[in-house]
This record gives C-alpha cells, structure tokens and sequence, in this order.
C-alpha cells in the first residue's frame, strides 16, 4: 500500500513535502543527504521532484523528520511551514537550549493542528468557521479600540457582560478557532497562526497558571480579529510585539475577560451586600468568578475607577497575601487546564477509531498518548453519568459511532 502510494503521488508533490518538513525540523539539505548517504544533489533533485523518492528513502527521511510516511504521499495540500512563519521569535530567547525547544514547539503545534484538520476529513466533519471581516483599529488608542472590538464580538456571538468560564471552547464551537495547550518555554505566552487550509490556529503555554494562560488565549483572540494573518510568538513582558500590539492585545484581554458593564453591576451588588466595605477576599472571589488573577481584577477595577488608583499597589507593598485572602473566601485556587487537546478532537479521533478509519496504534498518535491510555480515553469519552430516580448514579455507555439524527433508537449501554 505504501509502495503504491508513494507512485500514485506527484514527485513535485512529494519533493515539497520532504522540503517543508526539512524546513520545519531546522535541517539543511546537507543533513539530510548525510543521513540517506547520498550526495546533495540527490537531495535538491528529490525536493523538486526531478527524480522520484524510493519507498526506503522515503521512511528514512520520515523518520529524520519525526513525521509519519503518510505525510508525504496522497493528494492532499501541503499546509505552510509555522517554523517559516515564526522563526523570527526562535532568537529573542537567550539560550540555545531554550531555542531548540521552541523549534520543537512549533513543529508540534503545526503538526497538532494538522492532525486536526486530519481527523475532520476522516470524519467529514469540517469546523465550522464564524470569522468576522478583520477589525479596523486605525485612528485609535489601543485601549479603546480593545473596548470597540471586544463589544462588537460579545454582541455578534451573544455573549452578554457576563464572566467566560469556557473561553477555550466558545473560541472553538462559536468562532471556529484550534486552541492548544501544551508546554513552552517559560518565557514564551503562547503561539499564533493563520492558514487558509487551517484557520486560526492558537496554543498557550500550559506552563503558565490557568488565569495566565486565558489571559494569552483572549489576547491571541484580539490578533486574530484586527491582524489575522501575521503570525506570532509573544513573549512574557511584550518582547518582540509594538507598543501598540502590546497595549492591545493586554487592553484587549481586560475588556475581554472583564467587560465593563457586567463587572459594575456585580461590584455593585458585592458593595451593597457588604454596605460598602469591601474585603480583599471579596475582590479575590470576584476574580475567582471571572476566572483571572486578583492583580488583573484590582487592576481592572482601578482602571474603571470603581477602585482608587493604586490599590493594588498599596496591599502588594504592604506584603498582603492574596493566597490567604483567597482561603479566608473560602475558594480554591483555580488548577491548570490539563486539556492539551481539545475535546472535540478528541471526539473526532474516538469516532474514527470506532468507526474502524484509525487503528490502535494510531489512536494513539493522535491522542499524544500510549496504547493502554488511549483505550482509556475512548472508553471514557463514550461514557456518561446517569441519576436514576432511586437516587442511584449509574453509568452508560453511548455508542459514538451511533446515528442520533433521523435514528429512532440510539443504541445506550448500561
């Protein structure tokens, strides 16, 4: 089959294949002939597709590239190297160390949401695309244009003044955005790309707390709304991004997370409850609710002026504990997310291995996973809770591949 695949494919196809994985994997044409023991310009010839890949070749430069052979054959398009498109920031980073890790990064975002659009085509179920026309941010502060744009999106998705406890996914289902979180170098925020054949692809640094990691994916959110096709890797601190970019994406994010008009009213409310004496413990569940940090809180309220400017800075000087104020409000500290993929990838790759288009084996590549916890996952995916009305919780299973629409009986598992 493999055989067959790599001659029903174009070499032009395939040589800009192997050229983009090269590229993506920071290897020269000289690497890669030293590895196949042949001369240069076997290599050069076998990228433009001037002589045709062997099947051996073909798996050893696979395997060179850390990609599955499937990769390179079929008709599919190439997507556009992300390591073309973000190499820019890989030097930013002090250390060699830290920029190999980079590299890595990026090549596996780009290959996470490959793997993505792969499952969907398995499936025959596309993400469905909401973008809006590219917001306009000329003539403008960032601050105000952040509040312009933020408002005019909450209002196109229906989202009200209200808290976004489930931003990752809303940015999923309600926009059509790939959003990942996996680890990064400490210093880096979070990754974004644009491709016609992919989207908007986001990842965030699951090194970071979860507030953080928000606060990078709605920033990432504003630069897929004003500036959708430049690529970027934002680092802590706004290195590498304009004074304007900075001030955006961070007023962008406020306004986002924090809107204006629905944290008032819940101010207000706390403030009425308490008579108007507020505790730091109040504010740190109110940032509890929001799903931020209590500095971003404070420092959102002081910009709305419902707090006096410097507040925040006042308790850190004085050394107040924000962790104790947040155990004296009697809410838990808000955990990572640990979801790496997200879940409807993960639907789509347990469809597809029920269904029989995956195999076990590569279940698990896709999951990111061994065999045993990819068994696991689809066992757990497929799996939903149920109260009977004895008060008894019992578990069903759901059969994913099942019809649900025009079917009169899905078919449930006690």
């Amino acid at each position: 089959m493999q055989r067959q695949l790599v001659s029903s494919t174009p070499p032009r196809v395939i040589g800009r294949r192997l050229q983009e994985a090269r590229k993506a994997r920071g290897l020269t044409q000289q690497d890669v002939a030293d590895s196949l023991e042949v001369a240069r310009t076997t290599v050069t010839a076998l990228e433009k597709g001037e002589r045709r890949t062997r099947p051996d070749e073909l798996i050893k430069m696979a395997r060179l590239f850390g990609r599955p052979v499937g990769d390179f054959v079929g008709l599919k398009d190439p997507v556009a190297s992300f390591n073309e498109q973000l190499r820019g920031a890989v030097s930013k980073l002090d250390s060699h160390e830290a920029q190999d890790e980079l590299r890595q990064a990026i090549e596996s975002f780009q290959r996470l949401c490959e793997d993505y659009l792969h499952l969907e085509a398995l499936n025959e179920t596309p993400l469905v695309r909401s973008f809006p026309p590219q917001y306009r941010t000329e003539g403008t502060s960032p601050e105000v244009a952040a509040e312009d744009v933020v408002l005019a999106e909450r209002h196109r998705l229906a989202l009200g003044d209200g808290p976004l406890p489930n931003l990752r996914d809303a940015l999923e289902s309600d926009v059509g955005l790939r959003v990942f979180s996996f680890y990064l170098p400490s210093p880096v925020e979070g990754m974004y790309v644009y491709t016609d054949e992919l989207g908007g692809c986001i990842a965030v640094n699951a090194r970071h707390p979860l507030t953080r990691q928000r606060w990078s994916l709605a920033g990432k959110y504003g630069r897929f709304l004003t500036d959708r096709f430049r690529s970027e890797v934002s680092m802590l601190g706004g290195v590498g991004r304009s004074r304007f970019g900075g001030r955006f994406a961070d007023a962008f994010a406020r306004c986002l997370l924090m809107p204006a008009t629905g944290l008032r009213r819940r101010f207000n409310e706390l403030s009425r409850a308490a008579h108007g004496k507020i505790a730091a413990a109040e504010i740190c569940r109110l940032a509890h609710q929001y799903s931020v940090s209590a500095e971003a809180m404070m420092l959102r309220l002081e910009e709305l002026r419902i707090l006096p400017v410097g507040t925040w800075g006042r308790l850190r000087d004085a050394g107040h504990h924000i962790r104790e104020a947040q155990g004296q409000s009697g809410l838990p500290s808000r955990r990572r997310d640990e979801r790496s993929l997200p879940l409807r990838y993960q639907y789509l790759a347990a469809l597809a291995y029920e269904e029989g288009k995956l195999t076990e084996g590569e279940l698990a590549r896709f999951l990111r996973v061994d065999r045993v916890a990819a068994r696991r996952l689809v066992q757990e995916l497929s799996r939903s809770s149920l109260l009977q009305d004895e008060g008894q919780v019992t578990s069903i299973s759901i059969d994913l591949k099942s019809s649900v629409v025009g079917a009169k009986d899905p078919v449930l598992h006690t």
